[in-house]
C-alpha cells in the first residue's frame, strides 16, 4: 500500500517527465528579489531557476519597435540610438534597466528562460533541410532558408512530416550534407544537422 508521501513523490516524478518545468524568478530588479532568487536556487536543486525582468523585456521591445534603441531579445546589452526622441520618463526607465537589471543579471532573462526550457530542459534541436546539397540552399538559391525545431527523439521521417504532410509516404532516405552519408528513415536527428531528403516521385493520375 502506498502512503500519502509515496503518492506525492510519484505525482512529482510523473510531472517531471510529462511536463518539463523551469522557474522564472521575475521582478529581479525589486528590493529583496536577488535574495529570493538565491534562496529558490538552493531549495530547488533539480529545477532550473532563471532570474528575469519581464517588464524590462517588454519596454525594450517597444522601444526597439519605435526606433529608440537597438536591442535583440536575449542580448546582454541595448544601445540608445535616438536619445533626442526620448522623453524624461523613457530616459529614466532605460537608466533604471541598465542599473538594476543588466548590471545584475546581464540580460532581462526572458529569452534566456525560453531557451533554457526548450533546449536544456526539453532538449529540442535545430535541423536544417536543404534541396541543393552543394550550395546548402533551396531551389531559389536561398542559403539555409528553413530551420525546424524538433523534439530530442525526432527522426528523419518526422522531419519529412514537418515539411509536408505527404512527404513521409514518399521518403526514401536522407543525406547528411556535411559527411555525404546516406541516412535511413528512422535515423535520429542531431542538433544542427543539415540534411537533404530524397523522395520517390509521386505518380500523376
Amino acid at each position: 500500500d502506498w502512503t500519502p508521501e509515496d503518492t506525492k513523490t510519484f505525482a512529482y516524478r510523473i510531472r517531471e517527465v510529462s511536463k518539463p518545468t523551469i522557474v522564472v524568478a521575475n521582478k529581479i530588479d525589486l528590493e529583496g528579489a536577488e535574495e529570493n532568487y538565491l534562496r529558490m536556487s538552493r531549495s530547488l536543486k533539480d529545477v532550473v531557476v532563471v532570474p528575469a525582468s519581464a517588464d524590462s523585456e517588454l519596454a525594450l521591445r517597444r522601444a526597439q519597435e519605435k526606433g529608440l534603441v537597438e536591442y535583440v531579445p536575449g542580448d546582454d546589452e541595448f544601445k540608445v540610438v535616438r536619445p533626442d526622441l526620448l522623453n524624461e520618463k523613457q530616459r529614466k526607465a532605460l537608466e533604471y534597466m541598465e542599473r538594476f537589471v543588466f548590471s545584475k543579471i546581464m540580460r532581462t532573462g526572458v529569452q534566456f528562460a525560453l531557451n533554457a526550457l526548450v533546449f536544456k530542459v526539453m532538449a529540442y534541436k535545430f535541423v536544417y533541410p536543404v534541396e541543393d546539397i552543394e550550395h546548402l540552399s533551396d531551389k531559389k538559391g536561398r542559403v539555409l532558408p528553413d530551420v525546424h525545431l524538433l523534439p530530442k527523439d525526432a527522426t528523419l521521417i518526422d522531419l519529412a512530416g514537418e515539411i509536408h504532410s505527404e512527404f513521409p509516404k514518399y521518403l526514401l532516405y536522407g543525406v547528411d550534407v556535411r559527411t555525404g552519408l546516406k541516412l535511413p528513415k528512422d535515423y535520429i536527428l542531431h542538433d544542427r544537422d543539415i540534411v537533404h531528403l530524397v523522395l520517390a516521385r509521386r505518380q500523376r493520375r
